[in-house]
């Protein structure tokens, strides 16, 4: 089977089931594991990668006004490539092709392509996509070990963390202006022993006010950037004093891009670094590129 992921978190979901070799074209955010760098890029972005997060958020902002995509599809590359299975969403504007821009070009090809759009919500709704990507690559035996595996990774964490009180924390997802965090990510705060006071699970991300920050009284901020790596966030806290605006709360900041912002097999990982920070008596503490505490 030829396959087409235009998902970062698609591509290691098609990997971790063993069919990296079939990946025939993934993005040009797709990194990991790190052996599908070598496979076509099928797509760019229209954003500059040296902006601050004020300057991006304008950015992305007027590209969504405009009805204007974020990132641009070679859609010559992708006929000729001749793909049997292309993974997409249409989840979030700010995280892959606009979906009727990949509907557009899978309509001009000449080969019986299938379109499958991934919008998980939730850990459980990963879970399931790993099952789905299995099915529609005749994989499907190649899923329960998988699910297994993540599944009783969860169960360690949470056997560690015991019966101690969820602690009070604050996800963020952007800096400048502030967001809250959404989708999965307050759950993975819930498995990881914690209560994301302003995240709204379930739902996109929003702008909120420092007076909700300081009104919410977390004990933990995390600073989860949509798309940065560690030492860029902390480029951008810096930038924007965050510090100051946390109060007495711990404030963390952790490597968002690898860990957060991709709904695949890795938001396990993500549990575990989050449990690290909020219950280090009872979870190892986390590898110094993926988190670090500020104060």
């Amino acid at each position: 089977m030829r396959i087409v992921s235009l998902l970062p978190s698609a591509t290691e979901i098609v990997c971790a089931l063993g069919l990296e070799e079939e990946l025939v074209a993934v993005t040009h955010e797709c990194d990991h594991p790190a052996s599908v760098r070598a496979k076509p890029v099928i797509t760019s972005s229209v954003l500059g990668s040296d902006g601050t997060s004020a300057q991006i958020d304008r950015h992305i902002r007027r590209l969504v006004h405009e009805g204007s995509s974020i990132y641009a599809l070679d859609a010559e590359r992708l006929r000729a490539l001749r793909p049997d299975l292309i993974l997409t969403q249409e989840l979030c504007e700010v995280c892959a092709v606009s979906y009727p821009i990949v509907e557009r070009a899978v309509r001009r090809l000449d080969a019986d392509t299938q379109l499958v759009s991934l919008e998980p919500e939730s850990l459980d709704d990963v879970y399931q996509n790993i099952a789905t990507v299995a099915a529609l690559t005749n994989r499907a035996g190649r899923a329960p070990a998988l699910l297994d595996e993540l599944a009783g990774r969860i169960r360690i964490v949470q056997d560690r963390i015991g019966s101690r009180p969820p602690r009070r924390t604050v996800c963020l997802e952007w800096v400048d202006p502030l967001y809250n965090c959404g989708h999965w990510t307050p759950g993975l705060v819930q498995l990881a022993g914690g209560k994301d006071l302003l995240g709204t699970a379930g739902r996109p991300a929003r702008p909120i006010e420092n007076r909700d920050l300081v009104d919410a009284q977390p004990e933990v901020i995390v600073v989860i950037a949509c798309g940065f790596g560690l030492e860029r966030s902390l480029r951008e806290i810096e930038r924007v004093d965050l510090a100051d605006q946390a109060g007495s709360a711990e404030l963390w900041v952790v490597d968002g891009n690898a860990y957060f912002s991709r709904p695949g097999p890795r938001l396990v990982d993500s549990v575990e670094i989050l449990a690290s920070i909020l219950h280090p008596q009872g979870v190892d503490p986390p590898a110094a590129g993926d988190a670090r505490r500020l104060r």
